[in-house]
C-alpha cells in the first residue's frame, strides 16, 4: 500500500472523477492506461508519476495542485491516524455528487441564491 500522500492523491482523483461523472474506464482511456491502473491510483496502491499526474489534471480539468489541496502537516498526521474521514465518505455518496452536479448546472446567480438559502437554513437549525 502507498504512503499517506499517495492515498490522499488517490482520494482526490476519485472524488474529482466521480464529480465529473466519469467511469474509471473512461478516465483510463483518456490518459492511455487500463482501468485497473486508475483503480490502483485511487486506492494509493500505485504511485502517480509527475507526467501521469499532469495528464490526469488535464483530463479532469483541474490544476495539478488540486491533488495536493488539504495536505498540510496536520492533515498528513490525520490521514495517518484515520483510514477515511467523514468528509471523504460524504463526497463518496451518490446523493452528494448528484447535488453538486445539479448545482454547477445552474447559472451563477441561481447558484449564489441557492447557496445563500442553504446557509440561512443551516443558521436556522443552529439557532433552534
Amino acid at each position: 500500500m502507498g504512503n499517506d500522500i499517495d492515498v490522499h492523491l488517490g482520494k482526490r482523483l476519485r472524488r474529482r472523477r466521480r464529480l465529473l461523472g466519469l467511469t474509471q474506464q473512461q478516465l483510463a482511456g483518456t490518459v492511455g492506461v487500463r482501468f485497473q491502473q486508475i483503480q490502483k491510483y485511487e486506492c494509493g496502491a500505485n504511485r502517480i508519476s509527475a507526467s501521469r499526474l499532469w495528464q490526469l489534471s488535464e483530463a479532469l480539468e483541474v490544476p495539478v495542485g488540486y491533488f495536493y489541496d488539504g495536505l498540510s502537516d496536520a492533515d498528513r498526521r490525520e490521514l495517518a491516524n484515520q483510514d477515511s474521514n467523514e468528509g471523504g465518505e460524504m463526497f463518496a455518496r451518490k446523493e452528494t455528487l448528484d447535488l453538486i452536479r445539479a448545482y454547477y448546472q445552474l447559472g451563477e446567480r441561481p447558484r449564489r441564491r441557492l447557496l445563500d438559502l442553504a446557509k440561512s437554513l443551516n443558521g436556522e437549525t443552529d439557532a433552534a
